[in-house]
């Protein structure tokens, strides 16, 4: 049985039934700057919503998923059972006829971009679909084609043969403040033209698994239904796409996440040249910095991306990057948080040069790197035999000397793997299982060298760390 705090989740927002008829929809649009104020003061939103409201759109999307016969297979035990009793199942001789596909129907929502009918909503709204289908305010409907989905970022492209559409105005996210009102238009649960306003609770927020889409996070009553639609400022212009939702129970409970319509419209123009996302790759693994982590590089100021590990034959590594660098800019563009590195990154074409000003040795260096192209990540699950453990001192932790085909597994010369930790190692974040491949960038192949390396790095210093695919520096203070 989960815990109540365990079903805390993000939840996409969009609705899809199984062989039934469409339950949710979403609407919005935007035209012309119109916020007023009544006679008490309070914005009235009722001129933006006028406005906005034509160009944005209910799309309604059909899934065909193949279907077992009847959900039994020959191989299972009940197909035999059912058989002998003579019990009609699909495939059997004298059965009904089985398999085909199953329709999934969804809705959500999404707003014109441009009067020729493209049309911006999420990825995972359309994912998978065999048909679309929009409808305009006026009641018009017309097929649509999918251009193309970018699904690190749940944003798609849609195309409708039709001109002369109302479209939104686009505004600029990064100019929204924290506190500002804000404003949606949908159908949440199939209440069509419903609106809902709130503020901008936070910028710039990061999602688990999230490293493309700094969210904007809002009050704004957002449900099912919601998906794809726009967040208006109270000029009646776009500054973000409806996306997500945080909730224990499946339904609105105070916070919603938009996609910045900036990222949003970069998406766009990429999928409407190309028909997909092209995004630079450095080819490293990073991990933040905390104040101690920092102190122990040598930086006055917790800031940057630490260089966590350097993939063979990468990028990064043919320009010379190595693990225990700190990028701090690229480009001259400073990287606050190492979250921003991903997302800078990613928005350069590969095959440009992005240059790096890179913290090493307690020095600044400028290294210039030629991207490479993003491809899909792998990752594998290693488990590594536990051996007899040594006691290895004033850390807190015993462990043992990697093999030489555990070395090998993880393509690294050698390290110490920790089968228990306690005292500072276990206080700083030092697992059972953690790796340790080097205390302040020097290497670590055995215990003996581990040992002679703590003697020396006196009471803060950072060891760099292997667990499961990831590597990660964890600062160490002791006494």
């Amino acid at each position: 049985m989960p815990t109540r705090s365990s079903r805390l989740a993000t939840f996409f927002l969009t609705i899809a039934l199984v062989a039934g008829p469409p339950a949710v929809a979403f609407t919005e649009a935007a035209t012309s700057p119109a916020t007023a104020t009544n006679r008490y003061g309070l914005p009235d939103f009722a001129q933006l919503v006028d406005q906005v409201g034509p160009a944005v759109v209910n799309i309604a999307v059909v899934q065909k998923v193949a279907r077992a016969e009847n959900g039994i297979s020959p191989d299972d035990p009940f197909y035999d059972f059912l058989r002998r009793f003579g019990v009609p199942v699909p495939g059997m001789p004298g059965g009904p006829r089985g398999g085909g596909n199953q329709i999934n129907r969804g809705i959500g929502s999404g707003f014109i971009v441009s009067p020729d009918g493209y049309i911006l909503t999420n990825a995972h709204v359309v994912d998978g679909a065999a048909e679309v289908t929009v409808r305009l305010t006026d009641k018009r409907e017309f097929k649509a084609k999918v251009i193309g989905t970018d699904k690190r970022t749940d944003v798609a492209l849609l195309k409708v043969e039709a001109n002369g559409l109302p479209t939104v105005r686009i505004g600029e996210a990064e100019q929204a403040r924290v506190g500002e009102w804000v404003v949606a238009v949908g159908s949440p649960f199939g209440f069509d033209n419903t609106v809902t306003a709130g503020i901008i609770s936070a910028k710039a927020r990061r999602l688990p698994d999230e490293t493309y889409v700094p969210f904007i996070q809002t009050d704004v009553a957002i449900n099912p239904g919601n998906s794809g639609g726009p967040l208006f400022n109270l000029g009646g212009e776009v500054i973000g796409i409806n996306s997500q939702i945080y909730s224990r129970s499946g339904g609105f409970m105070g916070i919603s996440f938009a996609i910045p319509i900036d990222v949003a419209m970069k998406v766009k123009d990429q999928l409407q040249r190309h028909g997909k996302v092209e995004r630079g790759r450095l080819g490293i693994s990073i991990q933040g910095l905390d104040k101690e982590l920092a102190q122990s590089f040598g930086l006055e100021e917790a800031g940057g991306a630490l260089v966590a590990s350097v993939e063979p034959g990468s990028p990064a590594d043919k320009a010379g990057i190595k693990a225990g660098d700190v990028i701090l800019a690229v480009n001259g563009s400073k990287v606050e948080e190492s979250t921003d590195l991903p997302r800078i990154i990613g928005d350069m074409r590969p095959g440009s040069t992005a240059r790096l000003q890179v913290w090493r040795d307690r020095k600044n260096r400028d290294m210039p790197v030629v991207l490479g192209a993003q491809q899909a990540e792998e990752a594998a699950n290693k488990e590594a035999p536990r051996g007899d453990p040594q006691t290895t001192g004033k850390l807190g932790i015993a462990g043992r000397s990697l093999t030489a085909q555990e070395a090998r597994q993880l393509g690294v010369a050698g390290g110490l793997l920790v089968e228990e930790a306690g005292g500072p190692a276990a206080k700083a974040g030092v697992r059972t299982g953690d790796v340790i491949l080097a205390i302040n960038n020097q290497p670590v192949t055995g215990v003996d060298q581990f040992r002679s390396l703590l003697a020396q790095a006196g009471n803060r210093f950072a060891i760099l760390v292997q667990r499961g695919e990831s590597r990660l520096y964890v600062p160490i203070r002791l006494n």
